[in-house]
């Protein structure tokens, strides 16, 4: 960073609006590439970009020059972190509030569980500890979870997207919704082992203890959900 833009980036985080204003108009290209990744999610772009201005002024006033890394590469996140926000609870993918809460619910549960057992529970123990069915649970967990974490990876290092064979870009929030909405389609068992697997990031061992079923039955059961997956995507 040139020391012209130090200076203007150190008024900028002292308060000075006009040096603030500037630094976004300055910047106003790297915004709006950012926001063209989220076009087609049903929000209106200069609204996209509005809330890419207040991630941005947010990197300004949290960037630090000694960390060692370029503005740019810091203020990405933070102007595609505010437009995720809204598009996860305000915008037109957000979820339920009840759902939301069974899903704060469960979580809750399922950590007492695991203090309690030492590990992690059986769905049948979550079940009756929240008095919800297995497959209430699971629905529940899976329409809270992040679009972001379709692409956790397993214990052998897969990704569900990777799996399904899909070259979806990574910020393809409309693609991981749809992914997403195809989970909650599947036949509960399925449904289940995919949410083991790709979510909790189990191996088909540790997917097999807590489904009560053995490892040959899990991998059937992913095998199928991955095939109904691929179908119901090419829909």
């Amino acid at each position: 960073m040139s020391e012209n833009r130090l200076a203007l980036l150190d008024k900028a985080q002292s308060g000075d609006s006009d040096a603030c204003g500037k630094m976004v108009e300055e910047n106003s290209g790297l915004i709006w590439a950012v926001v063209r990744r989220y076009y087609g999610c049903g929000a209106d772009p200069e609204d996209l970009y509005q809330l890419g201005c207040i991630g941005f002024i947010k990197a300004v006033k949290g960037f630090d020059i000694t960390y060692g890394t370029q503005f740019s590469t810091y203020a990405v996140p933070k102007i595609a972190g505010e437009i995720r926000r809204f598009l996860r609870d305000d915008g037109p993918v957000k979820v339920g509030r009840t759902l939301r809460e069974k899903g704060q619910s469960v979580w809750s549960a399922r950590q007492r569980l695991r203090a309690a057992l030492g590990r992690e529970p059986k769905l049948s123990e979550l079940a009756a500890e929240t008095g919800w069915s297995a497959e209430e649970i699971a629905t529940a967990e899976l329409a809270t979870a992040a679009p972001e974490s379709l692409q956790q990876e397993t214990a052998e290092g897969l990704t569900l997207e990777s799996t399904l064979g899909t070259d979806a870009p990574e910020e393809s929030l409309v693609e991981k919704i749809a992914l997403r909405e195809a989970i909650r389609d599947l036949p509960e068992r399925e449904r289940e082992t995919i949410y083991l697997r790709f979510f909790k990031c189990m191996t088909q061992e540790q997917a097999a203890r807590v489904l009560g079923v053995s490892q040959v039955q899990v991998s059937r059961l992913e095998r199928k959900g991955v095939a109904h997956l691929r179908e119901m995507l090419r829909e």
